[in-house]
This record gives structure tokens, C-alpha cells and sequence, in this order.
């Protein structure tokens, strides 16, 4: 029973990874296209959650982690680049600006 709410939990996961794709692609606007980058980084976290509860392992748990802390970084730096048009600053003097 459980192992197959866990195999409809992956194939919803990955029809709601298929729609961000979508939204990605299409998306008419770059901060929808973050926004649906970062749906997909969550989703993809879930899924390999899901994957070490059907394997009842806690392998891949670093492997989420990682994964968390890249999809967090992306979408800072992604934010950041549509509101500034520059992800790192130059730090320039005042008058520069």
C-alpha cells in the first residue's frame, strides 16, 4: 500500500516537473521562468526524498542537501541579475553609479 502511494507520489512529482518545464520554456516573463526554475529544483528535492523512503534508505540524503543549497544560490543569483542586470557587483565609488 504505501509503496504505491509512493510510486503515484513520484509519477505526480514528475507531471508537476513536466508543467515548470512548460513554464520554463514558454514562461513570458524571466521572473516566471525563475520561479519555475526554482519549482523544479523543490520538486526534484522531493523526489529523491521520495526515492529514499521506497529504497528506506538514507543515502541520497546529502545529495538533497547539495541539491537545496545549489537551487537556493540559482535563484538568488537569478533574482538578483533581473533586478540589478549584474550578479556580482563592481563596487564602484558612488559617482559611479
Amino acid at each position: 500500500m504505501v509503496s504505491a502511494l509512493l510510486t503515484a507520489s513520484l509519477a505526480i512529482l514528475s507531471l508537476a516537473i513536466l508543467g515548470c518545464l512548460y513554464r520554463l520554456i514558454k514562461g513570458p516573463t524571466r521572473p516566471d521562468r525563475v520561479a519555475a526554475l526554482d519549482t523544479i529544483g523543490i520538486n526534484l528535492l522531493a523526489m529523491i526524498a521520495v526515492i529514499c523512503m521506497q529504497l528506506k534508505t538514507q543515502d541520497f540524503i546529502e545529495i538533497v542537501l547539495v541539491i537545496g543549497i545549489l537551487t537556493f544560490i540559482g535563484t538568488t543569483a537569478l533574482a538578483r541579475y533581473i533586478e540589478r542586470d549584474a550578479v556580482i557587483d563592481t563596487g564602484g565609488d558612488e559617482l559611479d553609479r
